[in-house]
């Protein structure tokens, strides 16, 4: 929990600076900070530490003159009266001390800066921009929380949404900040909250942005707009029935298209699919460059011929490059115009590409066995290590790939994590580990769900992709589309009888866990098979009918499942199995997850305390779907710990002691 990550990644546009946001441990131990940090462009240099609030930065964006821009609550002699402990938008430049050049009441999130204007977000409530303050002010005085609703979604992940709106502001940079300060999208009805994604063309003119537009029976789309920076007049730029044009958004250096992601609606016979999208921004005319990925990071070359993208792709998550001109493909119009080119051949996780004008790219590299470091991709694809604020870690164990064939003759494949001490002589207890999603993969280095701190503690870690990962093809999720349960339990134990065959892991002590769809899982192999001695199952889908007219984003998965209440609702539900269950089971859930209401973790709870199944409820209160602050995710490891300990080694209930 202590150590530090580095968590973004920024390329001034003459490529002779490299920033990153590096979070760490706040002094009281309660919470994280960030600080920017310059890294060397030279494997042979030394990190250097740019901001020291304690506020911390986030937010840092270069304008083209190479003034870094970033938000952070720091106040100065002018701000202590009103808005010190805002979010506010500083100027750092690239000698000196940072500067305050913007702030509003609701504070501020992310920033664009090109052709002498900076555009940037804030949550304003509905009404005039100029009296927001005295109207938040008479609201807090008057003891009203209350939130009216008109449309839908009313909460996201795990805060409410409203009565602010997100909107976004553009002012005109100057020495002494921003001058000209003006709403672009006075009323936005909610257009821009949640999965908002945004750039700016390179003269400063145009944002684009992604717009939600509700359509009938509570259902919403995605759309991508033009808006003029001069007067705030908008047009549609990218609309399609059944689509979502999504993040990331990047406006290419000659300002001529634009790249995002283009997101075919799942309905009950058909998946999800994404490709990578290129739109002229004169016309609106797009085409796919890339099809049926999910892209993680996309960013234009500086010669705006061609794009790198990075992509899950069979448990890694490597670096591609392809050509943006439109083109055909068997004779139809708008097909790809090459298909795309792998650039890094190793098991990395890349993110925050930074295409560099000599023709390299700039990232972050990830992986199962590395948090993410940055790093310098040549263009043969070759890559070096650069130094990073955070050192390397000494991890205590092994990481193999490992696979398996499912019933129907797929490769069903996964990581393997073995502790250093396991031999055929002293095996390891057994762990299998379920990711979320369920449209996931198992391919990066995670600071939350880590198996590196479960083989500290002795257990052998499966990290499987069962059906419905990504990175292996539309047929990996269309195997699993509508059918979550059956299909996907067999995949794990296909894979997990293949691990246990291993002479260094011990068949009979072993335990299954995940999170989220993971939980799902984990329900689904506590009433399908009692073969594990516990199961923990955090934030985890129980009464699938209850859960998807509950979750913040019903309307998503009503279109695979169909109206509540249809059958496929009941037959894929792992509470029907309840009477099945025999394995003690460990229940996880915060009060503050909105994604899997807490609901689900209290019938859950009641319906084994009904039918006496030997079982705990680990619940936190201020919680959300990830169990993020410091002392509550120890807790959860410790009291994981325990509980897989009790019924795997056979050591008997220890209280962890952060629980006393």
């Amino acid at each position: 929990m202590a150590l530090a990550r580095v968590n973004a990644l920024r390329l001034s546009p003459d490529g002779t600076r490299l920033v990153s946001v590096v979070q760490s441990l706040n002094p009281d131990g309660k919470s994280y900070g960030a600080a920017l940090w310059e890294i060397p462009q030279d494997p042979g240099g030394e990190p250097r530490r740019l901001t020291r609030s304690a506020k911390g930065e986030t937010g840092a964006e270069f304008a083209p003159d190479g003034t870094l821009f970033f938000v952070s609550r720091r106040p100065d002699e002018t701000a202590k009266e009103s808005g010190g402990d805002t979010a506010a938008l500083w100027l750092l430049p690239e000698r000196g001390e940072p500067v305050r050049v913007a702030t509003r009441p609701g504070g501020i999130g992310g920033v664009r800066a090109a052709g002498g204007a900076v555009v940037y977000t804030s949550e304003v409530l509905p009404g005039d921009a100029a009296t927001e303050e005295e109207r938040r002010k008479a609201r807090e005085e008057a003891g009203v929380s209350a939130i009216l609703h008109e449309g839908y979604p009313v909460r996201y992940w795990d805060h409410d949404l409203g009565p602010a709106e997100t909107r976004l502001f553009a002012g005109r940079a100057v020495r002494e900040g921003l001058e000209d300060v003006r709403d672009l999208t006075p009323t936005p009805g909610g257009a821009l909250n949640e999965h908002l994604s945004f750039d700016l063309t390179p003269d400063g003119r145009t944002v684009v942005a992604t717009w939600r537009v509700p359509l009938p029976n509570g259902d919403v789309r995605w759309d991508l707009v033009a808006i003029d920076v001069a007067d705030g007049s908008r047009r549609t730029l990218a609309t399609s029935e059944g689509h979502d044009f999504a993040g990331p958004v990047t406006v290419s250096p000659d300002g001529r298209r634009v790249a995002c992601v283009r997101e075919r609606h799942g309905a009950e016979e058909t998946q999800v699919a994404l490709d990578l999208w290129v739109i002229d921004l004169a016309t609106g005319e797009g085409h796919a460059v890339a099809r049926e990925i999910f892209p993680v990071s996309v960013a234009w070359a500086p010669s705006s011929r061609e794009l790198f993208f990075a992509a899950d792709h069979r448990g890694r998550r490597p670096v591609f490059r392809v050509g943006t001109e439109a083109g055909t493909e068997g004779g139809t119009e708008g097909g790809i115009e090459g298909e795309p080119t792998r650039l890094t051949s190793d098991d990395g996780a890349y993110a925050e590409l930074c295409p560099a004008p000599d023709g390299s790219v700039y990232a972050l590299r990830g992986a199962i066995d590395s948090p993410p470091r940055p790093v310098r991709i040549a263009a043969d694809g070759s890559v070096t290590t650069l130094p990073s604020p955070v050192p390397p870690l000494d991890l205590p164990g092994t990481l193999t790939e490992v696979t398996a064939t499912a019933e129907d003759g797929t490769e069903i494949r996964g990581w393997l994590v073995v502790p250093a001490e396991a031999t055929a002589e002293d095996p390891a207890p057994f762990l299998l580990w379920i990711h979320g999603g369920p449209l996931s993969s198992w391919n990066d280095w995670s600071w939350r769900w880590n198996p590196w701190l479960m083989a500290r503690h002795g257990y052998a870690v499966l990290l499987p992709d069962p059906c419905l990962s990504t990175g292996y093809g539309q047929d990996m999720i269309k195997r699993g589309w509508g059918d979550w349960g059956p299909v996907t339990h067999a995949d794990l134990m296909a894979i997990t009888d293949e691990c246990l065959k291993r002479p260094e892991i011990d068949e009979q002590r072993t335990a299954a866990m995940g999170g989220s769809f993971g939980g799902y899982m984990a329900n689904w192999v506590a009433g399908h098979t009692d073969r594990f001695r516990a199961i923990v199952t955090h934030a985890s889908l129980w009464n699938l009918d209850q859960f998807a007219g509950t979750t913040d984003g019903a309307n998503y998965w009503q279109r695979e499942f169909g109206a509540l209440g249809s059958a496929r609702y009941a037959r894929l539900s792992p509470h029907r199995w309840l009477g099945e269950i025999r394995t003690p089971m460990l229940v996880i859930h915060g009060d503050k997850d909105y994604r899997v209401p807490i609901g689900e973790g209290l019938r859950l709870w009641w319906d084994l305390q009904r039918t006496g199944v030997e079982s705990k409820f680990l619940y936190f209160p201020d919680e959300n779907h990830w169990v993020l602050k410091p002392g509550n995710a120890i807790a959860w490891y410790e009291t994981v710990l325990a509980f897989l300990a009790q019924h795997v080694l056979d050591e008997g209930w220890t209280r962890p002691p952060s629980l006393s």
